[in-house]
């Protein structure tokens, strides 16, 4: 991937303005992650565990179609809770990092009024491009 950062647009931070994928990659479209567990309930109510646990989620996904958290282009945030986003920048950041370095994909937040899994507060979904 090799981020597309016009300096007319300004400079970006903690996400990308755009991502080009490598030539000859397949494009992975992962379906929107919550904290659920392999039970389909919800493994934690903490704003920033369910953060994490959803982004576990994709990176898995990524990972299972052969793909590295470096391969993700593009990523878009569903909460709940926009206070809550708020609030936790610190901590989402230190949960990001861990999982995602610093590769930071072309991203967009959405506060909805409420996601599919019952109690859920974050919901991700992501595309990613695998190389040849």
């Amino acid at each position: 991937m090799k981020a597309v950062n016009p300096e007319s647009l300004g400079e970006p931070r903690g996400w990308s303005h755009g991502m080009l994928g490598p030539t000859g990659g397949r494009v992975l479209f992962v379906a929107g992650q919550t904290a659920t567990g392999p039970d389909g309930r919800l493994a934690a109510a903490d704003f920033v565990d369910q953060f994490e646990l959803a982004l576990e989620r994709v990176i898995r996904v990524v990972r299972e179609a052969g793909g590295e958290p470096t391969d993700v282009g593009r990523m878009t945030v569903y909460v709940t809770d926009l206070a809550a986003y708020r609030a936790s920048l610190k901590a989402l950041g230190e949960a990001w990092r861990r999982h995602m370095g610093r590769h930071y994909p072309a991203m967009a937040l959405v506060g909805v009024e409420g996601l599919v899994d019952e109690d859920a507060l974050v919901e991700i979904e992501a595309t990613a491009v695998i190389g040849p």
